[in-house]
């Protein structure tokens, strides 16, 4: 460490909390701190973008609208149920899931958390360049070479930045972009209402119950189960005796508040014009864009940036986090700076060199969905199991209470994830061939053209599977675990 950084450790700018257990000291956060990095992270103008992307599975209006409600809604509370992990443990979440899956065991989910993570946010970080692009073109400037790599790199800078500098400084940016964001985005819906027409929008046909449920699984995958692999390391910092319920509220409350409207004024948006909604599927900001006066262009583009690295800064964050629960013996900084090059590097890669790196990329981490909602269930299932705090000594010794491996759990995860994967279908098969060999299990429902194909039911029953057998299968054990103690 240099000089420079030492004295910003010692200054408090730098947060050097690694995934060792918060001091009780330090433990100050309330409950409703938590809505700010939850909503500034998910109030997004691409959070409108949705509302095409449900309506493009043949669903009504209010078949749509109830999707929204219900997708987002669930998928954050599911995150709250996580959250209540760093409350009672005061860790990471990849080290609370440790009392799950073993000291050792846990490094499987947490290559998938890792690399998750890792994607989701370069896809974000490539986002956010290729937005600037875009409306820098529609100004009449040029989005070209120069103007990608100038918002590439000051988007790095931005992610990597406060990733480095860690949890006090994202949460008071959050607080900032909250506002900024949520203004800008209230002034887009308002110079975007004369584009509704509620007529083409109550107009629409209604879909199958299989259209529904596909439209939901990809709002709940695309909203909460997208940041349920983080959702402790924000709640690590709250006081043990907060109630249980106070978590869940404000994670659920301050995720998901944002995403509804938005969605929702999306699918008045996409229902009321055809061509909006093609033309969104290609490029979900620079259509958006497309509707606004001029003038409103660079307020735009720069909430519709912010947003986006918003979320992108929780997400490496996180994954720095995750590294070190993975073994990596390096100061959470460096961690959060390795990740933040890798994004990096990812997002010039594909801006600037990949011919055809996108699709492939995107079905691969879609891929990584399955083992991830897996994992959920059976986590979810441990905690509310629980009943006492975590064994903070045992979260770190493979000789604890909690053991090297728990194959139980492990075993689970892998058949859930085998089942889950024979249930969805590779939604890039042009781009990503290679990852065709999903669906195996589709002519249980129909085959792979059938009404079901595409409802990608093995997010689903990865997940509540796992639930499940984890809540009756590990009951016992975990009363032997907290008994002992």
């Amino acid at each position: 460490m240099s000089q420079h950084e030492d004295a910003a450790v010692r200054s408090g700018l730098i947060e050097h909390q690694g995934i060792d257990i918060v001091r009780p000291e330090e433990r100050t956060a309330k409950p409703r701190d938590l809505f700010w990095p939850w909503f500034a992270a998910n109030v997004s103008v691409f959070g409108m973008s949705y509302g095409s992307f449900v309506l493009d599975f043949g669903i009504s209006f209010w078949q749509a609208t109830l999707v929204a409600v219900i997708g987002i809604v669930v998928s954050f509370f599911l995150c709250g149920l996580i959250a209540i992990a760093g409350k009672r443990g005061s860790a990471p979440t990849m080290v609370l899931s440790r009392a799950a899956f073993g000291v050792h065991g846990q490094k499987v989910p947490g290559i998938v958390s890792w690399l998750t993570s890792i994607g989701w946010e370069t896809f974000l970080a490539i986002m956010a360049v290729l937005a600037t692009s875009t409306v820098i073109t529609q100004l009449g400037g040029d989005g070209g070479f120069g103007m990608q790599l100038g918002a590439t790199l000051v988007v790095a800078a931005l992610i990597v930045a406060a990733s480095v500098l860690g949890y006090h400084v994202i949460m008071k940016l959050q607080s900032v972009l909250t506002w900024i964001t949520g203004a800008v985005t209230i002034l887009y819906a308002v110079l975007a209402v004369p584009h509704i027409d509620f007529g083409a929008v109550l107009a629409l046909e209604g879909g199958s119950a299989a259209q529904v449920i596909g439209a939901l699984v990809m709002v709940m995958t695309g909203f909460g189960l997208g940041w349920i692999n983080i959702a402790a390391d924000w709640s690590r910092y709250q006081r043990r005796d907060t109630p249980d319920g106070k978590i869940v509220f404000w994670n659920t409350f301050g995720g998901a508040v944002a995403p509804v409207v938005l969605v929702v004024f999306g699918l008045l948006l996409g229902g009321s014009d055809p061509d909006l909604r093609a033309a969104i599927a290609l490029d979900p900001i620079g259509a958006l864009a497309a509707i606004l006066p001029v003038w409103v262009l660079i307020p735009f583009l720069l909430t519709a940036v912010l947003a986006l690295v918003s979320g992108a800064v929780l997400g490496i964050y996180s994954s720095g986090l995750t590294l070190l629960s993975l073994g990596i013996n390096i100061p959470r900084p460096s961690a959060a700076a390795i990740d933040g090059l890798i994004l990096t590097a990812g997002t010039i890669w594909v801006v600037f060199f990949a011919t055809d790196f996108l699709g492939p990329f995107q079905s691969f981490l879609i891929t990584l969905g399955v083992p991830l909602a897996s994992w959920a269930g059976i986590l979810i299932a441990d905690i509310l199991t629980r009943r006492r705090d975590y064994d903070e000594a045992a979260l770190f010794d493979p000789r604890g209470r909690y053991g090297a491996w728990d194959w139980t759990s492990i075993g689970t995860m892998v058949v859930a994830s085998v089942i889950g994967w024979g249930f969805v279908v590779n939604s890039f098969a042009a781009e990503a061939a290679w990852n065709n060999w999903q669906g195996y299990l589709l002519f249980l429902v129909g085959g792979r053209d059938g009404d079901w194909a595409y409802a990608n039911l093995g997010v689903f029953f990865a997940l509540v599977l796992s639930f499940v057998v984890a809540l009756i299968a590990r009951r016992a054990k975990i009363r032997r675990q907290e008994a002992a103690a």
